[in-house]
This record gives C-alpha cells, sequence and structure tokens, in this order.
C-alpha cells in the first residue's frame, strides 16, 4: 500500500532547503524548530529512507534527498496550481461560458449585454452562437451551450425557461406601401397584400390572425433574404419587434393591435444540470440585465 505523503512536510523540506536550515525553515514558517523536525522524520518513516544526512550542522540531502527535491517541487507546484486555478474559476476571475441565442437578441442586445459582462468578468471566455428557437433549445438539451436566450415554443421538463422580455409582433412593409403611414394595424388590413411568412409566423397560430397564414404562398426563413424581399416591395411580413432591423431605412415596422401578439422571450438552462460558475455568472448578469431591458421596451412600447 502506498504510505499518504502529505503537502505540508514536502513544503517544510522545500523551506528547509531554499532557507539554509531547519532553524531559518521553522523561522520562515512561523513554526517551533521541533515540529518541522518532527514532520520531516514523519516523512521520512513513510518514504522508508533518510532525506537529510545524519551530522554535520548543515542541511545536505542524502542521495535519495536529491532524487526527491525536484519531485517534491512538481507536486507541490502542481498542487498550488490547481489550487489557485480552482480558486480563479469558483470566484468568476477565469473560465467560459456557451451561450446561443435567436438573431434578433444576438445582433440586438448581446453586443451591449457582452460589453458589461466583459467588463465586470474579464478573465471569462464567451462563445456566442446564434440560431433559430428550435436550435438554441436543441443546443441547450444537447449541452452545446449551458444558456439560451430564445422564447420557448413548448413546454419541456428538462429545460428551465425565465421568461424576460415581452417582445409585441407588428407588420413589416417597405415605406412606400400603403399600410406604411398607419399607428396600428387591425390583421384584416393585410388580406389585400402578399404576405411573406418567416420563422416567427406561428405566432400567429391560434389567433384570428391564423387566417392570413392559409393564404400565404411565400415563404423565406434567411433575415437577410427576407430583408431584401420586402425592400422589393414583394410583400409584407410579420416580426417580432426586436427582429425588425431599423437600420433598413425604407422599412417600417407598424404594431399588430388587434390581435395583439407578443413573443415571451426568457433565459433558457438546463432543469437537471448544475451551471458551471462561469454561466451562473452570466445567468444571474443576464437575469438583472434583461429584467431591466424589459421595462424599457414596455415604456417604449
Amino acid at each position: 500500500m502506498l504510505p499518504e505523503l502529505k503537502l505540508a512536510p514536502l513544503r517544510y523540506v522545500l523551506a528547509i532547503l531554499d532557507s539554509g536550515g531547519f532553524h531559518a525553515a521553522a523561522k520562515q514558517l512561523h513554526r517551533s524548530q521541533p515540529a518541522i523536525s518532527m514532520a520531516v522524520r514523519d516523512l521520512e518513516e513513510r518514504l522508508g529512507q533518510p532525506l537529510f544526512e545524519k551530522g554535520g550542522g548543515k542541511a545536505l540531502l542524502t542521495p535519495f534527498g536529491r532524487w526527491c527535491e525536484p519531485r517534491f517541487r512538481e507536486l507541490v507546484a502542481h498542487h498550488d496550481r490547481v489550487c489557485r486555478d480552482a480558486l480563479a474559476i469558483a470566484h468568476h476571475q477565469r473560465g467560459r461560458v456557451d451561450i446561443a441565442a435567436v438573431p434578433s437578441v444576438a445582433s440586438r442586445l448581446m453586443p451591449t449585454l457582452l460589453v458589461g459582462f466583459l467588463k465586470a468578468y474579464p478573465g471569462i471566455d464567451i462563445s456566442l452562437q446564434d440560431g433559430h428557437s428550435e436550435r438554441v433549445n436543441e443546443m441547450v438539451l444537447k449541452g452545446e451551450v449551458e444558456l439560451g436566450i430564445t422564447s420557448l415554443w413548448l413546454p419541456d421538463d428538462t429545460l428551465s425557461f425565465d421568461a424576460l422580455l415581452n417582445d409585441d409582433i407588428g407588420v413589416v412593409c417597405r415605406d412606400d406601401h400603403p399600410l406604411a403611414q398607419q399607428s396600428a394595424l387591425h390583421w384584416q388590413a393585410l388580406k389585400p397584400y402578399t404576405l411573406i411568412r418567416n420563422g416567427t409566423s406561428r405566432l400567429l397560430d391560434g389567433s384570428p390572425a391564423a387566417e392570413l397564414l392559409t393564404h400565404s404562398t411565400l415563404y423565406i426563413s434567411n433575415m437577410i433574404s427576407l430583408t431584401a424581399m420586402l425592400e422589393a416591395g414583394i410583400g409584407v411580413t410579420t416580426l417580432p419587434r426586436l427582429a425588425f432591423q431599423e437600420e433598413h431605412q425604407r422599412l417600417r415596422f407598424i404594431p399588430l393591435a388587434s390581435p395583439y401578439l407578443e413573443r415571451r422571450m426568457g433565459l433558457l438552462k438546463h432543469a437537471g444540470r448544475s451551471l458551471t460558475p462561469a454561466a451562473d455568472a452570466m445567468y444571474t448578469y443576464l437575469l438583472s440585465e434583461l429584467s431591466n431591458i424589459s421595462r424599457t421596451l414596455t415604456l417604449i412600447s
């Protein structure tokens, strides 16, 4: 059976060598010299060989002691590295967090959010991916990311969802479209026009406006392509407010007043798994910041 090597006696041996003797090591370590000597003798008994030559008044290593010295240093240094790394991760000074978000959040909200997080936690690495809601849910379920910012279409006991944002739905069209100057719209106002469906169009399901989907023959999932079609004047679409790209000056967003519909956005994590310290810091940070954004969006709308 292998002897159990305690770390303290190894440190004592190294201190004796580095300081020049037992007395100096005891003073440096704030221990009594008999306590240092006893710990070294116990270590020698466990190993079955003396580490220091007897007599002479100097701390001279035996051949066995010379073999042990670099290995003691390596073991102590490795222990200290592990402790430092563990403490840094536990106290959010180091680590990595993988997060996914729907494109509207990734492009509209995450830049500002990440600036604040990186300022508060400069040692944490971040990997951000974007994808549609189902893909974000899938990545969290499979453990590809620890956190997701998305809308939860279907309840799932394996996922924990903190709803934080209510993102209202509106109609997007070109600035010269007959609907562009309206301040709010009833869904029936869209019936004469070509409706381009997209990945968020399912938000109309279960409402009176679902009738619009049955007559739509055009579906575009990619936001760049959808924007190009809208700017070309091919038709109109419905989008959550956050998904509307305000930088496109020729496009207008008109709130859908009847029925009033919204997309519930929130933080997603696996219900049965603990978060890493880095992800836990991100989770707490996003809960606070997204709550503030939600209050701002409520005031705006």
